[in-house]
């Protein structure tokens, strides 16, 4: 195949609403930092577009689950079951806390927390689930809710890669006590840095405010006085205007993400050694990445061989997440390593993902195809 001549970067952001008229509208009238009206409408579109009734905008997605946590009084000595295969954020914002995440393989399929082995997981120390739409699929929710329940736990869902994510017809973030989002630069909705949580808890909502600010009084003259430790994790006014342009245009984010996963099945049905994750069940899955697995044995070459080709030819490329169980900082921080987390090893060893941009040119995603089903033959 003809070696295409421009790159195509595994992600970027994509800009084509009212960003640059709500950016310049802060910079003209001075309004730059966590004041300013762009952060209070931004929080309000996004709890209205997730159907909750509060948000909480903050630095980064791991800020939105550490004050999460925190908001729920986890604490030292305290247990929170996660999935093995994730980003690392969620294990160290439990760390940031004090207490401890504790592992739970994912499902061979969904790539999602296998809610089978959630209770096998439980001791006296579990206070939470953080269940993680992983790459915009959604978990199975009435399993986690359901768990939750009989053991009195609460569920914080990490919806850092799933804006717009639906179970049931619900928004992924609607199902827990609280929810935290990503706006990272290839998040679906973006706001370059940033994060969002979100509640239908007033309680939670106060403390989520409360920690984010340095633990200022919400209902006093402010004084410089804390009762508690807090955290500076307030987003600025410039964020919170991309942001706010970003949700105008959620639904059609999100369309292009999944129509960008269409193709790419599409072109690589055929390819053998080549498998796609699976949608949950009575969900709707909103395409972050497009993750692939490998089967070497099928298709003839490794992935560290594909991943190569890929980039001597201009596409990009990312590995998937390293286990938690896997990891040097976990083990030094306390967590038990213990147990087999086959699934999560098997997505780590075979997985990667490919250009996902929302914007992708379909043209592009042929290109792309054709070079993974020709190096196949070579």
């Amino acid at each position: 195949m003809k070696k295409i001549k421009d790159f195509i970067p595994v992600c970027n952001a994509y800009l084509d609403g009212n960003e640059k008229k709500y950016v310049l509208d802060c910079l003209d009238t001075g309004w730059i930092s966590s004041a300013g009206k762009y952060v209070k409408e931004f929080e309000n579109r996004f709890a209205e577009y997730c159907g909750c009734k509060y948000a909480v905008a903050v630095t980064s997605g791991t800020a939105a689950l550490h004050i999460a946590l925190s908001s729920l009084g986890i604490k030292k000595g305290d247990e929170v079951i996660i999935p093995s295969f994730t980003m690392i954020a969620c294990a160290f914002a439990v760390c940031y806390t004090g207490a401890k995440p504790v592992f739970v393989d994912v499902d061979k399929d969904t790539w999602n927390i296998d809610c089978s082995k959630i209770e096998s997981k439980i001791t006296s120390k579990t206070k939470a689930i953080m269940p993680v739409h992983i790459f915009g699929n959604p978990c199975d929710m009435k399993a986690v809710m359901k768990i939750a329940k009989k053991h009195k736990l609460h569920i914080i869902e990490d919806c850092a890669e799933a804006h717009g994510a639906e179970y049931y017809g619900k928004k992924a973030g609607s199902f827990s006590s609280i929810a935290a989002f990503s706006f990272f630069a290839n998040k679906n909705l973006t706001t370059g840095e940033g994060g969002m949580v979100v509640t239908n808890n007033k309680k939670y909502y106060d403390r989520c405010r409360y920690f984010r600010n340095m633990c200022y009084s919400l209902d006093k003259p402010r004084t410089y006085e804390h009762d508690d430790i807090g955290f500076n994790y307030r987003m600025t006014n410039l964020q919170a205007a991309v942001g706010l342009a970003q949700i105008e245009k959620a639904d059609f984010y999100r369309t292009l993400r999944i129509n960008n996963n269409k193709i790419y099945r599409k072109y690589l049905k055929n390819v053998e050694g080549i498998s796609f994750q699976k949608d949950e069940k009575n969900s709707l899955n909103v395409c972050w990445m497009n993750a692939i697995l490998i089967d070497k044995e099928k298709y003839g070459k490794t992935k560290k061989e594909l991943v190569q080709y890929l980039k001597d030819n201009n596409v990009d490329t990312r590995l998937l997440f390293t286990g938690m169980h896997k990891q040097k900082s976990l083990k030094n921080y306390g967590c038990s390593m213990l147990g087999k987390y086959e699934n999560t090893d098997k997505l780590t060893a075979d997985g990667l993902y490919l250009p996902s941009s929302a914007n992708l040119k379909e043209s592009e995603i042929r290109h792309i195809c054709g070079l993974i089903a020709d190096f196949k033959d070579k």
